[in-house]
């Protein structure tokens, strides 16, 4: 449950990482009882101590990038750093990518637009467990929350 968060600063990419990850007992999970989260606490996964609770090695932040601290939920923005990131780096406009499309991604961008960041969501830079799950949350919610766009478009008005 990785999300890379992109984030546009007048042309110039702001790449910022936000992991997921808890305690190896789960206490600090906000939900166990179920759904998603009672997944990650009853197969163990995302432990901070662990290969799992790390960011795997062709997604290393580089020199200069910035890691949310905090994340233990599905909004990258819920309990972390991550607004006070934003904001003082000056960023407005956030382009998002990551896993999965219809949580992590999706719980993100909702409040970062309810925050009133200019909102893009990579759909070729996101995924899910089912292609029913990503063509739902790209062909019906992500319009409601983002613009939509693939990466080349994107790196596109960027360069």
């Amino acid at each position: 449950m990785i999300v890379l968060i992109f984030f546009l600063l007048s042309k110039n990419v702001k790449i910022i990482h936000a992991p997921i990850t808890f305690k190896d007992d789960h206490s600090d999970s906000p939900q166990s009882s179920f759904g998603i989260l009672a997944n990650v606490v009853g197969g163990g996964l995302f432990k901070a101590s662990s290969w799992g609770g790390a960011i795997c090695d062709s997604l290393t932040p580089a020199p200069g990038d910035l890691v949310v601290k905090g994340k233990k939920g599905l909004c990258a923005f819920s309990n972390t750093d991550l607004e006070i990131l934003l904001l003082e780096n000056g960023i407005e406009n956030i382009a998002l990518g990551g896993f999965l499309t219809n949580c992590c991604v999706e719980s993100t961008m909702r409040t970062a637009y309810e925050k009133k960041f200019n909102v893009i969501t990579l759909k070729d830079c996101t995924a899910a467990t089912s292609q029913a799950e990503y063509e739902a949350s790209v062909g019906a919610t992500y319009g409601m929350f983002s613009t939509v766009m693939d990466s080349e478009s994107f790196i596109s008005e960027c360069a």
